[in-house]
């Protein structure tokens, strides 16, 4: 690569390493890009079980933000765990003042693996305004089923897809395991099956693929592409180690 793409992630960070803004740097770093990062939370957690997390105040969070902003050119942000939806819609206006033109990958991660609730209660119409301000959101089907509680899972998916794009993971899914959708364009649908007949569980899978997917739109490919290369990355990593922890292999350029 004759020049440096900057791209950054903004979430919590994992002691294990395993989820959080250090596995996006290691999936930043294995598509040739140089990661940077900005932490919203320390959980104290491994890669089996979650006991606590700690929020980073938001001042301290935005501050992160704009200096990073200030020396570096980043294009594409990537977006984990933040305290509230409020908080999120506050990065979302600020990464958009400095950057009109941002492309944000969000993962709405609403609970931890182990049960811990990251949203309770949030004011739903605040969403609509943070849909918006995102290039494309990668929710699973537990996430999906419970951003608006008063619809079902079509209906979300094609209230959200007005607004923005959709990358609905379905390795949570009890029909098609592993069958992945993209929505774009209103509710045009490209379905994304998986190309592996088994993977190995992993912790922080969702960010991998969430952060491959950020990655391969800083390098300019197309949306389909980009979930395309996103998820055999992801299927990649699944296979890559029999522990719940996995290895970000260095892939080859399609």
């Amino acid at each position: 690569m004759s020049e440096r793409i900057y791209i950054l992630t903004i979430g919590g960070h994992d002691p294990s390493g395993g989820a959080g803004i250090t596995s996006d740097i290691k999936t930043f770093e294995a598509h040739g890009l140089y990661g940077l990062s900005v932490c919203t939370a320390i959980t104290v957690q491994n890669d089996k079980n979650f006991k606590q997390c700690t929020w980073t105040p938001v001042e301290t969070i935005l501050a992160q933000i704009e200096i990073l902003f200030e020396r570096f050119e980043i294009n594409t942000v990537k977006i984990g765990i933040v305290a509230s939806w409020h908080v999120l819609l506050v990065i979302l206006k600020k990464l958009s003042m400095l950057n009109p033109h941002v492309k944000v990958v969000l993962d709405p991660i609403l609970k931890a693996t182990a049960g811990f609730n990251f949203h309770p209660g949030e004011e739903q119409i605040t969403l609509n305004l943070i849909w918006k301000l995102c290039y494309i959101i990668t929710p699973n089907y537990y996430e999906i089923q419970h951003l608006y509680p008063d619809k079902d899972i079509d209906e979300t998916l094609e209230h959200i897809s007005s607004f923005t794009n959709i990358y609905l993971k379905g390795g949570h899914r009890k029909d098609k395991k592993g069958w992945d959708e993209l929505y774009h364009s209103g509710i045009v649908m490209v379905n994304l099956p998986p190309t592996v007949a088994e993977v190995s569980e992993k912790h922080g899978s969702g960010c991998v693929l969430s952060s491959a997917l950020a990655a391969n739109i800083a390098l300019n490919f197309m949306l389909e592409d980009a979930c395309k290369f996103a998820k055999d990355f992801t299927e990649q990593f699944l296979n890559s180690h029999l522990s719940l922890l996995g290895i970000h292999t260095k892939i080859t350029k399609p």
